[in-house]
């Protein structure tokens, strides 16, 4: 795609010039939308990802409502782990629910081969859809492989992690294999997206903020920087987002993408200053979408002021979008962004 065509998102994810920032939320198909809770009185989480059509359908409620720049495809940082051979159930309000654990050597040898097409099929099928249905560009995603492991080891989402910590510590070797195999899976998974459709990937390290700075730097640093130069030719923008790594900013960032995503924790104009000319994504504090519309636009404000003039910004939030946000306030905001910042020819270079 010629650079002076590219659609604002993708333009600012490659630190172009845009016409307006370009806004996206993460979780924005979801439990805030009347249509997606519509759609969940008939289908659980798993059915939905399980029927391309509805799949897509539930992808493209937000482009709809809200006016966003990007859609990303509905599905849940477990999705491809039956493909490993383990057991996944989705839990309202608890989250993935994993088994057999992860206690030993025999446990990772024995997963099964990851075949993309065999193990999330409907999923890929679904990309296809959205990205014909589409106005605007379509993300796929994965959850990054320290945020993967600790289901596998903790059973499902953890507050402090104390199991995986203690883990990494106690079989620093066996942790290591861990993240190594769900690299490959983590590859494998993120290559078949794009060849689906999906012209950017987002990797989500939800949980990787529980670490000390030397332990992400001996066990999460290398799996990502091995897991992201090996997606490297495929040539599409890849968003590297993690919570609670405001402390090893630099850490995250040198094991790449091509835009780090920043949680609320970080201001985002010494996060600017910090990572240089590094496109940035963020970082409005979620629960701010629940105040009232000028302490909201404040904020926001405060946001676009952090991200300066220069190329580079899509605006998210610092993490998802709470399930009892107004939908109507999330249309406002983005118009709101795109107004504050319309400015030069979307995908024109920078100076």
């Amino acid at each position: 795609m010629e650079e002076a065509r590219l659609p604002r998102f993708l333009a600012a994810c490659r630190g172009l010039d845009v016409d307006a920032t370009p806004v996206w939320f993460m979780r924005q198909a979801g439990r805030s939308l009347p249509e997606y809770r519509a759609v969940r009185e008939r289908y659980g989480l798993v059915e939905i990802v399980g029927r391309a059509e509805l799949c897509a359908e539930v992808s493209l409620q937000p482009v709809r409502r809200l006016g966003v720049d990007a859609a990303i495809v509905f599905a849940d940082l477990s999705t491809p782990l039956p493909g490993l051979g383990l057991s996944v159930e989705v839990v309202d309000g608890v989250g993935p629910v994993v088994s057999p654990l992860i206690r030993s050597a025999a446990d990772l040898a024995a997963f099964r081969p990851f075949e993309p097409r065999a193990a999330v099929g409907p999923l890929l099928e679904a990309i296809g859809l959205l990205r014909r249905a589409s106005p605007v560009p379509v993300i796929g995603f994965a959850g990054a492989p320290f945020t993967v492991a600790s289901y596998l080891v903790e059973g499902g989402p953890s507050r402090d992690l104390a199991r995986t910590r203690a883990f990494l510590i106690a079989c620093p070797d066996l942790f290591a294999d861990l993240l190594s195999r769900l690299g490959a899976m983590t590859a494998a998974y993120l290559r078949a997206q794009v060849e689906a459709g999906a012209q950017a990937l987002q990797l989500f390290d939800s949980w990787a903020g529980a670490l000390a700075p030397v332990d992400y730097a001996l066990f999460v640093r290398p799996v990502m920087a091995t897991l992201l130069a090996d997606l490297a030719d495929l040539e599409v923008p890849i968003i590297h987002f993690a919570t609670g790594t405001a402390g090893y900013l630099e850490l995250q960032a040198a094991a790449g993408g091509d835009v780090i995503g920043l949680d609320w924790r970080v201001d985002l104009g010494e996060a600017r200053r910090r990572l240089g000319r590094r496109p940035v994504q963020g970082n409005l504090e979620p629960q701010g979408v629940l105040a009232p519309w000028p302490a909201l636009a404040a904020r926001a404000d405060a946001v676009l002021a952090a991200a300066g003039d220069g190329p580079g910004h899509v605006f998210n939030l610092g993490h998802g979008v709470p399930a009892a946000a107004d939908p109507e306030v999330l249309r406002r905001l983005v118009d709101h962004v795109h107004e504050r910042t319309a400015r030069r020819p979307a995908g024109s270079r920078a100076a």
